[in-house]
């Protein structure tokens, strides 16, 4: 439960208790602080068995946790009963973004993808500079200056 509280911390709320309360009524005040959380932890479970009572059997498998929608992709992804993980392998990035840089640069994707691949994997360097000729001058717009 306090698992983010340091030494530090700990003591500081130990003696700043002991200020507030005073040694003499501290005891007890820890006694009702203990019986509360308790009272709130029973509270909490009797809510979790009606409700899991009133979902019915189909239901016995649900938990709380999965409410949590980190948890529940997490499971989800695990369980793959959707295939997700066949097409989220099915894309390759790099290809599209080759593909999108050559439809921009107005090329076509098969005679570049041959010069700039990877003969062993066919996967395009993104790092390479497509080549172009010296003397080739880009557009201009009168209209942009």
């Amino acid at each position: 439960m306090f698992n983010d509280i340091g030494a530090l911390e700990l003591v500081t709320l130990i003696v700043l208790a002991v200020l507030v309360f005073g040694p003499d009524k501290l005891p007890k005040v820890i006694q009702d602080v203990t019986r509360t959380i308790r009272k709130i932890r029973e509270f909490s479970e009797s809510a979790k068995r009606d409700i899991r009572e009133e979902l019915g059997p189909e239901f016995k498998d649900f938990e709380f946790e999965d409410l949590n929608p980190k948890t529940f992709i997490r499971k989800q992804l695990d369980n793959d009963d959707l295939g997700i993980k066949e097409i989220r392998n099915g894309f390759d990035f790099k290809k599209e973004m080759a593909e999108v840089t050559d439809a921009v640069h107005g090329r076509d994707s098969e005679s570049v993808s041959g010069s700039a691949a990877d003969s062993s994997s066919g996967r395009v360097d993104m790092a390479k500079k497509p080549e172009t000729g010296r003397d080739e001058r880009p557009p201009f717009d009168a209209d942009a200056t």
